[in-house]
């Protein structure tokens, strides 16, 4: 959940409500909509990137795109892919989800920025979402090419300048260090940045095989967020809700919740999540009635033994919340 307008945040209460109260067991939380998958960047741990030259050249209308928020009916959108900003509708379709009172952000590497700072509006359901994984060095090597720390930087300071929202993801890899990173997220409250996504690299088997020791095993992750949190204690804007961050350290185990943040691509709705891709389907309530949920998660499924990502695990959180994780999650979202 994003800590954005006070409107926006009661609607997402009481969708949440509404479901309990039906009883509804699995539903979505976020939309992850990829819009098009072609990517001016080819990141060393990204396997959407590593798809056929067709796949690549597909892209979904401001219509479908409209069609699938509609259709789902999850409160917030993230709008990702590949790169959203070489989209040729990018403005149009963050204005319509708008209109339709979604939370929205946009994920972006920085490098088109300039093609929508001027076109777009600020909004306190909108937030732009820079991809920084670190430090320059380290980031400019995870993305494959060198400059684009910097400007990943000049785009956060002049969206911040322009009041847009902005928030950072960081994605944890081996190699990381817990100083480094701890620095960039202080670094970046200091220039006011909003929010900080942290969360671990998925494996994807799409990434060359001479790559696959990037990726970070459980173990591994629960020592590296240890060791950023005691850097930073207090004073990061995270995201992520504090019971997520607890099972990132090994504190507690969370149940992965895969359809809570369901993908929408150029080739349909993606099953069974946002990371793995078994099937497309044509509809959202087709592909949650074919897909067997219980196949998947950590001890379930093989493919699943090192995922970590908050695509799959923020829900379980606020599914796992205890009343003093209730309190919490209050002093959290108020923080910021």
């Amino acid at each position: 959940m994003a800590r954005q307008s006070f409107s926006a945040t009661v609607d997402m209460v009481k969708y949440l409500a509404k479901n309990r109260v039906k009883g509804i067991k699995r539903y979505p939380m976020v939309l992850m909509l990829e819009p098009t998958e072609l990517c001016n960047l080819t990141c060393t741990g990204c396997g959407k990137i590593r798809q056929s030259p067709d796949v690549l050249k597909m892209r979904m209308t401001a219509e479908d795109c409209f069609k699938a928020i509609d259709e789902c009916g999850a409160p917030a959108v993230s709008i990702a892919g590949g790169e959203p900003l070489v989209h040729p509708e990018i403005v149009e379709i963050v204005n319509g989800m708008l209109e339709r009172r979604k939370l929205v952000m946009l994920c972006t590497n920085g490098i088109l920025l300039h093609r929508v700072l001027d076109k777009l509006k600020p909004h306190p359901n909108f937030t732009f979402v820079f991809h920084l994984d670190g430090k320059r060095e380290h980031h400019d090597k995870m993305v494959e090419r060198k400059g684009v720390f910097d400007i990943v930087m000049k785009g956060i300071k002049a969206a911040k300048e322009r009041g847009f929202r902005v928030a950072t993801n960081t994605t944890l890899y081996k190699g990381a260090s817990a100083q480094d990173t701890a620095e960039l997220l202080l670094e970046l409250m200091d220039m006011g940045v909003d929010n900080c996504i942290v969360s671990p690299a998925f494996t994807y088997e799409e990434v060359d095989p001479s790559n696959s020791d990037i990726f970070l095993h459980r173990k591994e992750v629960h020592q590296l967020v240890q060791d950023i949190m005691a850097r930073c204690g207090d004073r990061i804007r995270f995201y992520d809700t504090p019971i997520y961050f607890d099972f990132l350290q090994g504190k507690r185990e969370l149940r992965c919740t895969p359809w809570a943040m369901p993908n929408r691509n150029p080739k349909g709705w993606k099953g069974p999540c946002y990371l793995l891709t078994d099937e497309h389907y044509d509809t959202f309530q087709e592909m949650m009635e074919k897909t067997n949920w219980d196949e998947f998660g950590y001890g379930e499924n093989p493919r699943c033994a090192s995922c970590m990502m908050h695509s799959g695990y923020e829900m379980a959180a606020l599914k796992a919340l205890t009343p003093s994780d209730t309190w919490r999650l209050v002093r959290w979202f108020f923080a910021s």
